[in-house]
Protein backbone atom coordinates (compact mmCIF):
# COMPACT_ATOMS: atom_id res chain seq x y z
CA UNK A 1 0.00 0.00 0.00
CA UNK A 2 1.39 3.43 -0.83
CA UNK A 3 2.74 5.54 2.08
CA UNK A 4 3.03 8.98 -0.10
CA UNK A 5 1.24 10.24 -2.88
CA UNK A 6 4.47 10.24 -4.91
CA UNK A 7 3.47 6.69 -5.14
CA UNK A 8 -0.08 6.57 -5.90
CA UNK A 9 -0.19 5.82 -9.46
CA UNK A 10 -1.81 9.18 -11.87
CA UNK A 11 -0.46 11.74 -9.69
CA UNK A 12 2.31 13.06 -11.09
CA UNK A 13 3.94 16.13 -9.40
CA UNK A 14 2.09 19.30 -10.18
CA UNK A 15 -0.89 17.19 -8.85
CA UNK A 16 0.82 16.50 -5.71
CA UNK A 17 1.70 20.19 -5.78
CA UNK A 18 -1.63 21.39 -5.67
CA UNK A 19 -2.98 18.88 -3.15
CA UNK A 20 -0.36 20.11 -0.58
CA UNK A 21 -0.96 23.34 -1.24
CA UNK A 22 -4.62 22.70 -0.40
CA UNK A 23 -3.18 20.79 2.84
CA UNK A 24 -3.58 17.58 1.88
CA UNK A 25 -0.20 15.78 2.41
CA UNK A 26 -0.21 12.08 3.06
CA UNK A 27 -2.53 8.77 1.87
CA UNK A 28 -4.82 8.92 4.64
CA UNK A 29 -5.21 12.17 4.31
CA UNK A 30 -6.85 11.60 0.65
CA UNK A 31 -8.51 8.59 1.67
CA UNK A 32 -10.21 9.89 4.64
CA UNK A 33 -11.22 12.77 2.30
CA UNK A 34 -12.12 11.12 -0.88
CA UNK A 35 -11.54 11.86 -4.08
CA UNK A 36 -14.49 14.17 -4.44
CA UNK A 37 -13.76 16.03 -1.07
CA UNK A 38 -10.50 16.20 -2.19
CA UNK A 39 -10.92 17.38 -5.54
CA UNK A 40 -12.90 20.51 -3.96
CA UNK A 41 -10.26 21.29 -1.49
CA UNK A 42 -7.74 21.84 -4.62
CA UNK A 43 -9.99 23.47 -7.24
CA UNK A 44 -10.89 26.23 -3.71
CA UNK A 45 -7.09 26.76 -3.72
CA UNK A 46 -6.35 26.44 -7.39
CA UNK A 47 -9.91 27.77 -9.29
CA UNK A 48 -8.44 26.33 -12.40
CA UNK A 49 -8.46 22.43 -11.79
CA UNK A 50 -10.04 20.69 -14.12
CA UNK A 51 -12.04 17.21 -13.50
CA UNK A 52 -8.99 15.37 -15.41
CA UNK A 53 -7.78 16.10 -10.90
CA UNK A 54 -10.82 14.58 -9.90
CA UNK A 55 -10.34 11.10 -12.37
CA UNK A 56 -6.91 10.97 -11.55
CA UNK A 57 -7.76 11.19 -7.60
CA UNK A 58 -10.18 8.77 -7.72
CA UNK A 59 -7.66 6.57 -10.21
CA UNK A 60 -5.51 6.50 -7.33
CA UNK A 61 -7.42 5.40 -4.69
CA UNK A 62 -9.56 2.76 -6.35
CA UNK A 63 -6.18 1.21 -8.90
CA UNK A 64 -8.02 1.47 -11.91
CA UNK A 65 -7.25 3.62 -14.61
CA UNK A 66 -7.99 7.74 -15.09
CA UNK A 67 -9.18 6.50 -18.47
CA UNK A 68 -12.08 3.79 -16.82
CA UNK A 69 -12.25 6.01 -14.07
CA UNK A 70 -13.65 9.01 -16.76
CA UNK A 71 -15.20 6.38 -18.69
CA UNK A 72 -17.23 4.80 -16.25
CA UNK A 73 -17.67 6.57 -13.25
CA UNK A 74 -17.87 10.04 -14.32
CA UNK A 75 -21.73 10.43 -13.62
CA UNK A 76 -21.52 8.81 -10.12
CA UNK A 77 -18.51 11.28 -9.66
CA UNK A 78 -20.48 14.29 -11.02
CA UNK A 79 -23.52 13.62 -9.00
CA UNK A 80 -21.67 13.15 -5.87
CA UNK A 81 -19.22 16.69 -6.71
CA UNK A 82 -22.72 18.47 -7.09
CA UNK A 83 -23.93 16.72 -3.84
CA UNK A 84 -20.80 17.88 -1.85
CA UNK A 85 -20.87 21.10 -3.11
CA UNK A 86 -24.29 21.70 -2.36
CA UNK A 87 -23.80 20.50 1.39
CA UNK A 88 -20.06 22.35 1.57
CA UNK A 89 -20.58 25.71 -0.20
CA UNK A 90 -17.45 27.57 -1.05
CA UNK A 91 -17.26 30.62 2.03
Amino acid sequence: MASSLAELPGLGPKSQQMLAQAGIHTVAQLRELGAVAAYVRTRRAHPGVSLNLLWGLEAALSGLSWQQVAREHRTSLLLALEDYERRHPAG
